[in-house]
């Protein structure tokens, strides 16, 4: 369709954190800072990897609490080091239907909720049974790219 895509992930490991009663846009950024130094080598094998994208953030509705995660990088899926730091975790996804908007510009914790209303309107509409309680957002662009960027939010399907 051309509000959204249905989208097929296969089971994958994350590096996450959860930063708790902050604002979304500050969660962000000390998640972000947190999940960096892990791939910078703050992990038992010192181990440097690159950058992945996206960088998401679970949103539950009525919640402050904000778990943002990078994707870990295919060469090290099957063992990721572990973190050093006690707030950072490595967790496994299962395999999941996802639906998906995508929109462009800088994304605000306002525009990714507009966005996923507008999704979860529309799932609505056509009748698509989805996880309403919560969404994720997801970032694939670096702060310094000002043109073309792409963001995205996610529901799970049921």
């Amino acid at each position: 369709s051309k509000d959204y895509e249905l989208r097929q992930y296969e089971t994958a490991k994350w590096v996450s954190t959860v930063v708790r009663g902050e604002s979304q846009k500050e969660a962000m950024r000390q998640g972000f800072w947190k999940l960096f130094h892990y791939i910078q080598g703050k992990n038992e094998k010192e181990k440097k990897m690159d950058m992945t994208v996206p960088v998401t953030c679970l949103v539950k509705s009525g919640c402050t609490d904000f778990k943002v995660s990078f994707f870990v990088p295919f060469e090290n899926q099957d063992l990721p080091p572990q973190p050093t730091d006690s707030d950072v975790f490595v967790e496994e996804r299962k395999a999941a239907a996802i639906f998906v908007r995508s929109f462009g510009g800088f994304a605000s914790p306002e525009k990714y909720a507009e966005e996923a209303e507008v999704l979860a309107r529309t799932l609505r509409n056509r009748g698509q049974p989805f996880h309403e309680d919560f969404f994720y957002t997801a970032g694939y662009d670096s702060p310094f790219k000002l043109f073309n960027r792409h963001n995205e939010v996610w529901y799970f399907k049921k």
